[in-house]
């Protein structure tokens, strides 16, 4: 059996599967802590269940603890960003974007070193060793023990980070160094933003999977843990630790992939409404769709690998307001106080739940709570929230045909049964938890972006060393080599480089490697 947890704003589900089949389910309010919330949703769980720990072969936690931490400027370990690109890069220095919080959090220190490649692998400047120890001993100075290393175009030669990164690990003790070639896309400033933000997350990420690895063990569970990552794949602990920004969006993304899982179908509109924001994306081909332009982190550029997906703050504990005709949902939530602050559940508050009860689109809670509500109010609530969400649907099209939208999250009670410009609506079974199904159902996943001179190498030489790429980074990754495959090529041909140049990005996936 797997177990599969995923950690939302309002709640925290849990579902235990044999195989394809869904054993138990559990939802829980998150708690401030994150890991008693999990502990919660665990422990319930094996009881409802019956099951015995020693059967689950594998717990996969799906987690927004990294992301709040950017967002809020919070649990942050001050970082050295290092680039190698002078003289040619001197104009923009790193964090140059940055809003103020953050840069202060990470303390602002940022060096901008000899070093870095042109698109087709010649030296912008040699590396100086000297130089870098200088800036090493300035560091260590600082008390710094994160650096974040980003060389221009290191994926298309990462000799110089590498090296570097030698250098650090030898001068500064106990040092973490995150290079950015591991990390980020081709192109610079977003590339390094998000290579340092990595950095910056190193030290939190240690102690919030310690936290996981013990609550999962006190509850006698002796299988191994695994992260949800952003394109639909998992991390384990040992690649969690060294990339937590790879588990950012790891939410929408599971609640897609749980809705392909439960659905049967691999291409359509995911509606994943919680109890605090909802998310709008795309499948295709059973994962979501890549957003193809930067994605802006806390304020923060960035370019690695991020779902397509519109977030909207409305949810089940969205707080309701009108004031004469006017009414407001959102995006003010009482999140995880839901039963504590509902109408319906006794509270002083009123949320989009209580406006579901009282629409007669849901019965919890108590109904008499809601019943003197103004009706006026309650059908403009709902259709406000309507409204919100096609026009989400409607921003992701990409025609104007009617889509199929499958309905998941235990807020989507919000969306009755049709929706404009949706030709059908499916809410499958288990589809109130379909974020945790899509922990427990992934599969493990290497990626490349690299740029290729196809005057040094031909086309399908390129090719085969991105695949070949792509499938080490699987394997290496908790992979069965047996099992990994292609599920994603992209080739552009770079008209305004000379050389004949070329991108290409590949994705290899495979099923997880679990011990008998």
């Amino acid at each position: 059996m797997r177990l599969g947890i995923d950690v939302g704003g309002t709640n925290t589900d849990a579902v235990l599967m044999r195989g394809r089949q869904v054993v138990a389910a559990f939802k829980t309010p998150t708690t401030p802590d994150v890991s008693s919330g999990i502990d919660t949703a665990l422990r319930r769980i094996l009881a409802f269940s019956k099951s015995d720990p020693s059967e689950i072969r594998a717990v996969m936690i799906g987690t927004t603890h990294f992301t709040n931490a950017v967002v809020e400027g919070r649990d942050l370990a001050p970082t050295a960003a290092v680039r190698l690109g002078a003289p040619a890069t001197m104009a923009i220095p790193p964090m140059t974007d940055w809003p103020d919080r953050l840069r202060r959090a990470l303390g602002g220190h940022a060096y901008v070193c000899r070093g870095g490649h042109e698109f087709d692998g010649r030296e912008i400047s040699a590396l100086d060793l000297d130089e870098l120890k200088r800036v090493a001993a300035q560091i260590g100075e600082a008390g710094v023990t994160s650096v974040a290393l980003t060389s221009v175009f290191s994926p298309v030669n990462a000799e110089m980070e590498t090296a570097a990164a030698a250098v650090f690990a030898e001068e500064l003790s106990g040092v973490t160094v995150s290079v950015s070639r591991e990390i980020g896309r081709v192109g610079l400033l977003e590339r390094e933003n998000a290579t340092i933000l990595n950095a910056s997350l190193g030290p939190l990420a240690g102690r919030v999977l310690a936290g996981f690895e013990e609550v999962v063990e006190q509850a006698g569970v002796r299988a191994p843990l695994f992260i949800s990552q952003n394109d639909g794949t998992l991390l384990g602990l040992d690649y969690a630790r060294r990339y937590p920004v790879a588990t950012f969006a790891s939410g929408p993304t599971n609640s897609m992939r749980g809705a392909a899982f439960l659905s049967g179908i691999e291409d359509a509109v995911v509606i994943d409404v919680g109890g605090t924001t909802t998310d709008v994306g795309i499948l295709v081909g059973g994962f979501p769709r890549e957003a193809s332009v930067v994605v802006h982190v806390g304020g923060v550029r960035t370019n690695f690998r991020m779902p397509d997906v519109l977030s909207l703050g409305l949810g089940g504990g969205s707080v309701v307001s009108y004031d004469g005709n006017e009414v407001t949902v959102g995006p003010e939530s009482v999140g995880y106080r839901l039963e504590d602050r509902a109408l319906v559940f006794g509270g002083p508050e009123l949320t989009a739940t209580d406006i579901a009860v009282a629409g007669g689109l849901a019965s919890i809670g108590d109904r008499g709570a809601v019943d003197r509500l103004d009706r006026c109010v309650v059908r403009k609530a709902l259709a406000r929230i309507r409204n919100e969400i096609v026009g989400a649907v409607d921003r992701l099209k990409t025609s104007a045909d009617p889509v199929v939208a499958i309905v998941v999250g235990g807020g989507s009670i919000l969306l009755g049964d049709d929706l404009p410009g949706v030709g059908e609506m499916i809410r499958p079974a288990h589809f109130e938890v379909a974020n945790a199904i899509g922990a427990a159902i992934a599969q493990v996943g290497g990626e490349v972006d690299r740029v290729f001179s196809l005057n040094d190498i031909r086309r399908e030489e390129a090719l085969e060393s991105a695949r070949s790429e792509a499938v080490d980074r699987a394997i290496g990754a908790g992979a069965d080599p047996a099992t990994v495959e292609v599920v994603d090529v992209e080739e552009v041909p770079l008209a305004y480089l000379p050389s004949n140049a070329v991108r290409i990005r590949m994705k290899a996936v495979g099923d997880l490697t679990l011990s008998a």
